[in-house]
């Protein structure tokens, strides 16, 4: 499609057929997200541009509206919705604004390399492109159509220049007097105006322009000619053969050929401005760095990229990312004026700041015109033909005004450029926002930490105050954890690395727990918000509204982050609250979520327990996720389970840290209930060692108080602390009393998971016809998961009894049920029996094939606890066919995967296996070690181990046979 905005707002598709788009409102909408091809245009922003300084109520409704009619218009796909608004999908280059652009860059690039008649048909090329008033349909977006009209204008400018160069003198002088009349304060025009007319033999007219125009401006603005108009008065008084150039003559880009340093018969330039001098450009307010750069070279070439190809660049970014630093090291790079404006100490007054910073002083006007010419207008003439780099560093106490500033500069100053550096962005059409995020930080396993940009930071300024420091083995992960601890910020590494002058490395990670205490003591010369690290956050803190920091300091309870829904829904605040502070960087939206780096979260804690809001807030937090949890438990035993058990990776912080507070609390029904209807994504995760931890906790707060009508929850609280493996006398007891009361006929109706976890412990029952009369009994009231379960619980059964083809019957009617369902994990359960069976009837390669495709399975479902097990029967059914290299690669894998997750039962298998292979290959010393070492990991209060344990000792004591020693 091509979309045109230089005039009335239009469309047409590849072939050239016109898209009807409808009326006024769905061309405005179209018109600010064209202008914005490609990028995201908030939603504030495009009602502002639609409705203007009085919306409608109901806004985000008639909005959403629009949307939808220009999506039918369209087609669906090209308006994408995202969190901080909308984004048409389309090539910038198929709007003709952008096109526009374009072609003015490469026509001013061609003027600049000396080739006029080239600058010229580009020139003309984008000026054609116009079919009237910017941006009509949209006609609350003066801005932005300021900014294309005053463009256009420039390109004019240009384009007579090319001419000129070309000696086209007598045909510009009618189009140059329309267009001083026009606009009769631009001086380029006038200097061009006069060339013109002498070029044209009409020299005293050319000198009567200047006069018009020196009266003009001393009696408008109070200020004389500037440099170009004043060297153009001065070649026409000389007669200067410069110009009536001929048409080869090389124009400068930023003079015009009167007083061209390159023409050969040229008078010397009058005195020139040394902040304006192209020779020698001045860079205001730009510091030497008395440190090294560290990690930002991505984002300095897209920094840089950002400022080739637009006018406006934002880096925004939570207070003590770099953002200052980097802007300054961009800076550095440019070949032109820059200027650098620090803000941070200015409480109001932009414009008057940007004057200082520039030198631009009273003394230019007369004394008694100062008090009524407005600093915007002086700021205005000073940059109108000037090409700066403006920087405007730390806005966001400003943000407002700042943006109304840089809105007109950019407006009425074609040549100005601006680089901001805020912990929000200004809001501007055709800002290029870039954020700034915390450094990249290593994996905690990574070999090698410095290869990542926080540890070389840490390294460097740690050497600074502590020579001959270096991040080495001994100190390796005390350096990483302080960079995960500090989230990557930069200042914050700096902060703690300065520490290392008065504490070793080790002390400085341990005391990060009172991050606020620790860190205070940054450069005696830097701003004071960025001396200790409570400052930086406060400076934040101290800039939002009352609602933002309500939802700053609630949003705080959520260890992992937090969808929009359920922020809103725990903090009590609209979902506009939430997104304005990832506006004002207090959090970050990454994967859906938003979250709050470390640092901020422990300031708005603090905050958060001051407020005396915590009790009802995480209480908030905790119902939100047992009614999470309630909803989603079920759908992880459906087809669905692996886009559900991804859904509950991401809540699962908040799901430990709701159980704990429940705990600490004591609201224990609410814990019992949340752990209960959680064990079920933990023992498919493999979260064994800190969820038993959360069940232990909860066992030891009940002591020996029960709760009324929660049998089931409370079992599988018991059940979920042993599975970690190290079950005291105590929790042999609790065992006991949950076998005891969830009877042989008992089904689980709130608890579903517990019918596969309780017979792991419990074993089978004794009597293995009455089981079956009762399955028999009540098949036609199991929900179909626990149909199949059941199926596959007989088949155990069978299959212990000596019934070899009636379980396997069981065995394949249930694996046909979980297929039907589409329920990986009890497919893998049954893959595993069906191994088993193989591997007790000798049938090893039968077992082989089932490991393997258990195995594959398992993977599918991240289920590390059953990926573990399925290792340990592929390694024995190898170990069987004579493979003892593949066998003990499948053992070595296994282990290691059960020590990560605490999977004491698939750790013990494991070693065993490796033991078994050990004796095989006659390694007796080794074989021993590994079997004792199997035997000490392996849980003996379940039902499921026996045959582990039997096997250990089995394989014992046919070691001391081998090796002679007596009977231990």
């Amino acid at each position: 499609m091509r979309f045109q905005i230089l005039g009335p707002t239009a469309v047409w598709r590849a072939g050239g057929e016109p898209v009807e788009l409808g009326g006024p409102r769905v061309r405005a909408l179209l018109t600010l997200l064209a202008l914005d091809a490609g990028r995201i245009v908030t939603a504030g922003h495009l009602v502002d541009g639609m409705y203007g300084a009085r919306p409608p109520e109901g806004v985000a409704n008639a909005l959403q509206s629009q949307v939808s009619r220009l999506r039918r218009a369209l087609g669906r796909d090209r308006v994408e919705f995202h969190p901080a608004g909308y984004r048409l999908v389309a090539d910038p280059e198929d709007v003709d604004a952008r096109r526009f652009e374009l072609l003015i860059r490469d026509g001013r690039q061609a003027l600049a390399g000396g080739d006029p008649e080239r600058a010229a048909a580009l020139l003309r090329a984008g000026l054609d492109l116009w079919h009237g008033a910017p941006l009509a349909d949209a006609p609350h977006a003066e801005a932005a159509a300021a900014a294309l009209e005053e463009l256009r204008l420039t390109a004019t400018e240009d384009r007579v220049q090319a001419d000129l160069t070309l000696g086209r003198h007598r045909e510009l002088v009618a189009e140059l007097t329309r267009l001083t009349a026009a606009h009769p304060l631009r001086e380029r025009l006038r200097a061009q105006l006069m060339r013109a007319l002498y070029g044209s033999g009409r020299q005293a007219e050319a000198l009567t322009v200047y006069e018009e125009a020196r009266k003009l401006l001393d009696e408008e603005l109070g200020i004389d000619p500037g440099p170009d108009l004043t060297a153009a008065h001065l070649a026409v008084l000389r007669a200067d053969p410069s110009l009536t150039p001929p048409a080869s003559l090389t124009p400068s880009p930023h003079t015009t050929p009167a007083f061209s340093r390159s023409h050969p018969q040229a008078d010397p330039a009058p005195p020139t401005n040394p902040r304006t001098d192209p020779a020698g450009p001045v860079r205001v307010g730009l510091r030497s760095q008395l440190t090294s750069f560290v990690g930002r070279a991505e984002e300095l070439d897209r920094v840089g990229a950002s400022l080739r190809d637009g006018r406006l660049v934002s880096l925004i970014g939570a207070g003590g990312a770099g953002k200052t630093r980097l802007a300054m090291e961009a800076a550095a790079r440019e070949p032109g004026e820059v200027c650098f404006v620090p803000l941070a100490p200015v409480s109001g007054g932009v414009p008057q700041a940007v004057l200082a910073a520039l030198d631009i002083r009273d003394a230019l006007l007369h004394g008694h015109e100062r008090s009524r010419i407005d600093p915007v207008d002086r700021l205005v003439a000073a940059l109108a033909d000037r090409e700066l780099l403006l920087i405007l560093d730390n806005c966001e106490h400003l943000v407002t005004e700042t943006a109304e500033l840089t809105d007109h500069l950019l407006a009425a100053c074609p040549r100005l450029r601006v680089l901001a550096t805020s912990r929000e962005a200004l809001g501007i059409t055709g800002e290029s926002v870039l954020p700034v995020t915390p450094l990249r930080l290593p994996p905690p396993e990574a070999d090698d930490p410095l290869g990542y940009p926080a540890v070389r930071l840490f390294a460097d300024r740690a050497a600074a105050v502590r020579p001959g420091f270096a991040v080495e083995e001994d100190n390796r992960a005390h350096v990483v954890r302080i960079c995960h601890a500090l989230d990557g910020l930069p200042l914050a590494i700096e902060l703690a690395a300065a520490r290392l002058r008065t504490l070793p490395v080790a002390e400085v990670a341990a005391r990060l727990d009172d991050r606020f205490r620790l860190l205070t003591r940054g450069s005696r010369t830097a701003l004071p918000r960025h001396q200790t690290l409570r400052a930086v956050v406060a400076w934040s803190w101290d800039l939002l509204t009352e609602d933002e920091r309500r939802m700053a300091r609630r949003l705080s309870v959520f260890a992992g982050g937090a969808r929009p829904e359920a922020a809103e829904r725990v903090c009590g605040l609209p979902e506009d609250v939430l997104f304005s502070l990832a506006e004002k960087s207090l959090v970050e939206y990454v994967d859906g979520r938003f979250r709050m780096l470390a640092t901020i979260r422990a300031f708005c804690l603090e905050r958060l327990e001051e407020s005396g809001e915590a009790e009802e807030i995480r209480h908030a937090h905790a119902r939100h996720y047992l009614d999470f949890m309630l909803a989603t438990d079920p759908l992880l035993r459906t087809s669905e389970q692996l886009v559900w058990l991804a859904r509950v990776d991401e809540e699962s912080d908040d799901l430990d840290a709701a159980v704990r507070w429940a705990t600490e609390a004591g609201h224990l029904e609410l814990g019992v209930r949340l752990l209960a209807h959680s064990a079920c994504y933990w023992w498919m995760r493999g979260h064994r060692t800190a969820s038993a931890h959360l069940a232990d906790g909860l066992l030891s707060a009940l002591g020996e108080h029960r709760l009324p009508g929660m049998d089931e929850e409370f079992a599988m609280c018991v059940l979920v602390a042993a599975w970690a493996g190290g079950a005291d006398e105590k929790l042999h007891t609790l065992l006991g009393e949950a076998r005891v009361t969830l009877s042989l006929d008992y089904l689980p109706a709130r608890v579903e998971f517990l019918m596969m976890l309780l017979p792991m412990y419990s074993g089978p029952p004794m009597d293995s016809d009455l089981a079956f009369r009762l399955l028999a009994e009540h098949k036609e009231d199991l929900p179909p998961w626990q149909e199949a379960l059941a199926f596959t619980g007989q088949a155990f059964m069978l299959q212990l009894g000596g019934r070899m083809e009636e379980a396997l019957a069981d065995f394949e009617r249930s694996l046909a049920a979980f297929r039907a369902i589409g329920e990986r994990w009890g497919i893998v359960l049954v893959l595993a029996g069906l191994c088993d069976l193989r591997l007790s009837q000798a049938d090893h390669r039968g077992a082989l094939a089932l490991a393997d495709e258990a195995l594959e399975v398992a993977r599918e479902l991240r289920a590390y606890t059953e990926i573990g097990e399925a290792l340990c029967r592929r390694g024995d059914a190898l170990a069987h066919l004579g493979d003892l290299e593949g066998a003990r690669a499948d053992y070595r894998e296994a282990a290691e995967l059960a020590r990560m997750k605490g999977s004491m039962e698939i750790r013990a298998w494991a070693l065993l296996g490796l033991g078994e292979a050990a004796t095989a290959g006659g390694d007796l010393g080794t074989a021993r070690d590994l079997l004792v070492r199997a035997r000490e990991a392996c849980p003996r209060s379940w039902y499921s181990t026996e045959d582990t344990l039997e096997r250990i000792e089995t394989a014992l004591t046919r070691l001391d046979a081998l090796d002679g020693e007596s009977p231990r």
